[in-house]
């Protein structure tokens, strides 16, 4: 259940381990699409891995709110892991997820011991690609909702006012680890989102461009998976 009464519903890939994965999944994605499934089976092979649909997606309640309010959802994540005894809790997301795990890290009550955001936004309303754009015809257009809930989502009202964006509060993120990974072929957000990102960190992330890579969960392969779960390993021995 959400900090806000969403009632949630995920995985759990249980681990002996001190450290846990919180993973939010991309917008009309949920944790039983098979490619986010693949991502999650391979994170969990480094520790444990929590993994909840974001509200209104999946067998999650609520209404998407398209990053807004999703920071409850992954502050109840995070809460879960540490209530299932993990000592350390790292955020990962994708995409939707990213710019929610970024927001979360500098907005929310229960802190994570490190961060990765992989192929997020740094602004909102970006529109500069065919994929985005059909995006914000499902957010703008009349008929949207009833095709969101063709491919699994459903759409709550738009904002009243915008929430601050990725690029306005990852400074605030400092000092727990925040890693950055794009594909220089993202074809939804292309990569100097993540450079914006990188540069009003002030130098405290680090960045990732990967060669070759498109978006999302179903662009990252088992070798990105792994790199980002040692980096996120070492960065949080590091802390202690």
């Amino acid at each position: 259940m959400s900090h806000d009464g969403v009632l949630l519903h995920g995985v759990h890939h249980k681990r002996e381990s001190d450290l846990a994965f919180v993973v939010g999944h991309g917008f009309t994605n949920n944790v039983r699409k098979p490619y986010v499934a693949r991502v999650l089976a391979r994170l969990a092979r480094h520790a444990g891995v929590v993994a909840f649909d974001f509200r209104g997606h999946g067998r999650s309640g609520g209404r998407s709110t398209v990053g807004a309010d999703e920071v409850h959802d992954i502050e109840a994540a995070v809460r879960t892991a540490r209530d299932l005894g993990y000592r350390k809790v790292a955020t990962v997301g994708f995409s939707m997820g990213a710019s929610i795990v970024i927001r979360h890290a500098a907005l929310g009550r229960t802190r994570p011991d490190a961060v990765v955001s992989v192929s997020g936004p740094a602004r909102w309303w970006s529109r500069e690609t065919a994929p985005m754009r059909r995006v914000h015809w499902l957010l703008e257009q009349p008929h949207g909702k009833i095709a969101a809930r063709a491919i699994g989502v459903r759409l709550g009202g738009g904002w009243v006012q915008a929430p601050e964006s990725p690029l306005e509060v990852v400074a605030r993120i400092t000092p727990t680890p925040l890693l950055i990974v794009h594909g220089d072929l993202d074809h939804y957000f292309g990569p100097e989102h993540a450079r914006s990102l990188h540069r009003a960190s002030s130098g405290h992330a680090e960045l990732w461009i990967e060669p070759g890579m498109r978006h999302a969960e179903s662009a990252a392969t088992p070798d990105l998976v792994d790199r980002m779960a040692a980096w996120i390993a070492g960065n949080v021995e590091d802390e202690e």
